[in-house]
Order: structure tokens, then C-alpha cells, then sequence
């Protein structure tokens, strides 16, 4: 073989060798990068194309795909509209995005979840449309409507949970959004509509329940005081402690006044139980102080704060702050300062108290089944953590009841039940209305729901807003509806 027939069979080989190994590089190596490359509109019609399962409440789809004739060949649609928005999310092919349950149990829905794969192979051999399974809610409907109707044209959110078990039975937030315009397949109208929603400054994209900036939770974090003081043992329900008409802060110009700026007693000393009643801040801004921020802390994390959860939706953690001086601590024990809290977290706080000082791991899916309705996995009730010792509870309990009997929650008796519970007033910042919150469960003998409301700036009420004038009320239809059943 002569030297330029030999030069060009080794640059033809050499080129070959170059073509295989681009083609092994694309297959294989680039080939992750490829497939989650958002400009791949491969890749997107994969994902959104998919005859997706249904989201499921008390058997009724709140959000089903059904064919149509475009490139993504089904549509997605949302039955339950405003009302389970803030559960079931969006799904949106001309976005490219997801949220809420449609991301959390994307891959049931979509048909890759693990659980699905001997329904996948027998796909592939028998040559049928690969399809998604469905997610059946915890959501109880008739609660849902109760809680979504009773907070009204108010900004708030409502959490209801079955402190038994953990389940989620309501979970409402205001205002909300209908997701079918995000989940058309125009991209100039999905995005408008986006686009809108992203303007609103009501933020209705933002779960209150769940999520968002969080709240300072007002006096209904004395609930988590009150069992640091009798977990304490130096205190019991009739304990004489300190009750004066104000309080002035060490090293600090700031002065603790009670709710309405009147007296708790004629005394300067009352029983706890009492204080509890009444809502005393000048009480719980003392005893704050004695029980030192450590004492908070330790007792609000054993009610969940801080810690990470998923429902399967992502929790914003609830936040005890660090580094306190002891007029910062004071104003923590009635709530504020820099104290925040979800309305799930506080109804997990009553759900605690409820449960014998237990708390569940809350939950939203009951069920996952395949496309055959075969069950593929059912939630088990999980105990998340001791929050309170069970005389604790019991006394806690007790505490509860007589706000609602005799003090600030007597909005939310229901004649022939017994409501525990506590009342709450956040301020909200200078020259805004207060936030109103009530956390309470029911029958306070034998639990079947405990639950959480927050009014956002005193809602219809502005300034005159309070936790018993403005959240109890709504508490009370929602109690009803669950022990109406």
C-alpha cells in the first residue's frame, strides 16, 4: 500500500473512531443533560403528554386528565377548582411547571413512580397507552366546604386534622386561584394567567396554611408557655402566679399591657388557669421570663417547630428565635417579636394536646392505586414525636376547656360539646390591623378533629379583629361539620 493510500485509510479510521465515540458521548454521557434541557421540546411533550392519573377527594376526581387532539394529547383539568387549588397545585404543559400534589406525587400520576413498574412492562410488551395511577386525599369534602365557606371573602387560612391519626381533613386558604387557565395549552394564555396571578397583591399563588412569610402567632402560642410550665413541675392548673394590670420590660422603654388594656384581676396574682382564660400577656411576658428562652425553645420544638415536614406538600418550618435578651424572651411567651408559626403547625399543636401529648405525622394521601385501581400504597398513621407528658395533656386539656366555657373562646361552644382551645391576637406591624387565630380540637373528652384559623389583618373586622370575635366563629361551623358526620 502506497504512503497516501495508508494516510487516508488512518484518517477515515480515525474519523470513525471520532464518530463513535460522539455517538457514545451523546447516548450516553450527554444524554441526562439532553433529556432535562428545557429547550427540549422532546422532553416536554414526554412529561406533559402523559395520560396522568386523577387527584381523588372522598371519590370524586379534583383533577383528571381527559384526550385531546394537540401535540401534548391530553388535557388536564381541574373539577374542584378554587376550593382544593391550594392542595392540588397546577400542572402546566405550556409552562413547563408543576405544583402543589401535582409535584409531590408527580411520579404516581405520571406512571413512574417504582410502585408502577410491573404495570409499565406489561405496558411495553402488550404495546398500551402507558398511564398514571391515582392519589385519593385525605381532604374530607363536606369539611373542606365548611372551613372554604366560613373564612368567606376573608384572607386567612384553615387547617383541620384528625389528631388521632394525623390526617388531614381541611386545608384552606384565601384568596385562591382556578387552576385551569394555567393549565391550558396556549402559552400565551397559560403564561397571562400566570402572569396576573403573580401581580395580584393579594398573592394567591402563596399556600397561607403551609407556607409563605409565616405569622407571629399571638397568644395562642401560650399554649406552648403553659406546657412549659407545667412540664416545669413547679406549676399546676390553680398555681398562684403573677398577674399585673402592665409590665415593664427590663432594659427596654417597651411595656406589656393586657388585651384591651384592662386588668386580668383586681389582684396582682391569679391561678393559671385563670390567666389562661383571660389571655393575660403580662402573666405569660413574666413567666416567660422565669422560664428563660432555652425553656421556649426546647418546649416549642418538641411541638414541631423547626423541624422540616412534608404533608407530602413542603412545610415552611415554623421559627422559636435564637439570642434573645430577656425583653425579647417576654415578648416570644406572648407570641411575638420573632416568633412565626403556620396555621398547620398551631392546629398540630392542639392535635398534640389532644392526643395525650402524642403528635401524629400529618398527611394528606390516603391512598396511591395504578391505573387497574389496584391500591399501591395507604398511609399508616406515624407517630412524630412526644410533645407533652399525658398529665400534661390532660391538664392542658382542662385549661382549654374553661377558655371556651368561661373566657376569650366562648364564640366556639357548641352546645353539648366540650371545645378545648385558645384564642389569639398578633400585631401585625405598625399601622396594620392584627392578625385573629384560634387553634382548638373537639369533643375534648374523646378528640376527633383539631384544628387552626387565621384571619390575615383582622379580615372583615380590621382593628376590632380578635381571635375570639373573629376566628372563632369559623372555627365553630368547621367543629360542627366534622361531629355533624
Amino acid at each position: 500500500m502506497n504512503t497516501p493510500i495508508r494516510r487516508l485509510t488512518t484518517v477515515v479510521a480515525l474519523m470513525f473512531v471520532a464518530l463513535m465515540v460522539m455517538a457514545t458521548s451523546v447516548q450516553f454521557v450527554q444524554a441526562p443533560a439532553l433529556n432535562a434541557d428545557g429547550r427540549n421540546v422532546r422532553t416536554v411533550y414526554r412529561e406533559f403528554g402523559r395520560d396522568r392519573g386523577p387527584i381523588v377527594v372522598a371519590g370524586d376526581a379534583v383533577a383528571v386528565s381527559t384526550p385531546v387532539d394537540d401535540v401534548y394529547g391530553y388535557q388536564r383539568s381541574y373539577p374542584g377548582g378554587a376550593l382544593y387549588a391550594p392542595v392540588t397545585g397546577y400542572f402546566s404543559a405550556a409552562l413547563s411547571s408543576m405544583t402543589g400534589m401535582e409535584a409531590a406525587a408527580n411520579p404516581v400520576l405520571n406512571g413512574t413512580s417504582d410502585s408502577l413498574l410491573v404495570q409499565r412492562i406489561q405496558d411495553l410488551i402488550t404495546g398500551a397507552q402507558p398511564q398514571g395511577g391515582s392519589v385519593e386525599l385525605t381532604i374530607d369534602p363536606v369539611v373542606q366546604q365548611a372551613a372554604w365557606d366560613a373564612l368567606g371573602d376573608q384572607r386567612g387560612a384553615v387547617v383541620a386534622l384528625d389528631p388521632q391519626t394525623g390526617a388531614i381533613l381541611a386545608l384552606v386558604s384565601k384568596p385562591s386561584y382556578d387552576p385551569d387557565p394555567l393549565a391550558a395549552h396556549s402559552s400565551a394564555e397559560a403564561q397571562a394567567a400566570y402572569d396576573a396571578l403573580l401581580a395580584d397583591p393579594a398573592d394567591p399563588l402563596t399556600n397561607r396554611a403551609i407556607g409563605g412569610d409565616l405569622y407571629p402567632p399571638g397568644s395562642s402560642f401560650k399554649l406552648v408557655v403553659a406546657a412549659a410550665l407545667l412540664e416545669s413541675g413547679d406549676y399546676g392548673p390553680d398555681s398562684e402566679v403573677p398577674a399585673p394590670a402592665e409590665l415593664q420590660l427590663p432594659q427596654s422603654t417597651q411595656v406589656v399591657r393586657n388585651p384591651g388594656g384592662i386588668s386580668c384581676t383586681a389582684n396582682d396574682t391569679a391561678p393559671l388557669i385563670y390567666t389562661l382564660q383571660e389571655s393575660c400577656n403580662t402573666t405569660f411576658a413574666a413567666l416567660g421570663m422565669e422560664l428563660g428562652q432555652d425553656a421556649l425553645r426546647e418546649q416549642a420544638e418538641a411541638f414541631g417547630f423547626g423541624a422540616p415536614l412534608e404533608i407530602p406538600l413542603r412545610v415552611t418550618p415554623s421559627v422559636y428565635p435564637t439570642d434573645l435578651d430577656e425583653a425579647q424572651t417576654a415578648m416570644t411567651a406572648i407570641g411575638q417579636y420573632d416568633v412565626r408559626a403556620t396555621p398547620l403547625q398551631m392546629a398540630m399543636v392542639s392535635a398534640a394536646i389532644a392526643n395525650d401529648g402524642v403528635q401524629m405525622r400529618p398527611y394528606l394521601v390516603a391512598t396511591e392505586r395504578g391505573p387497574d385501581l389496584e391500591v399501591l400504597r395507604t398511609t399508616e398513621p406515624d407517630e412524630l414525636r412526644r410533645s407533652v407528658s399525658t398529665e400534661t395533656a390532660e391538664e392542658l386539656t382542662a385549661m382549654m376547656v374553661n377558655v371556651v366555657e368561661q373566657g376569650t373562646g366562648s364564640a366556639a361552644q357548641i352546645p353539648g360539646v366540650d371545645v378545648a382551645a385558645k384564642t389569639g391576637s398578633a400585631q401585625a406591624g405598625e399601622g396594620r390591623s392584627p392578625h385573629a387565630w384560634f387553634t382548638a380540637f373537639a369533643p375534648a373528652e374523646d378528640p376527633e378533629v383539631a384544628i387552626a384559623v387565621l384571619v390575615e389583618y383582622g379580615g372583615n373586622e380590621g382593628d376590632l379583629a380578635s381571635g375570639g370575635t373573629t376566628a372563632a366563629p369559623i372555627a365553630r361551623q368547621v367543629l360542627e361539620a366534622v361531629l355533624d358526620r
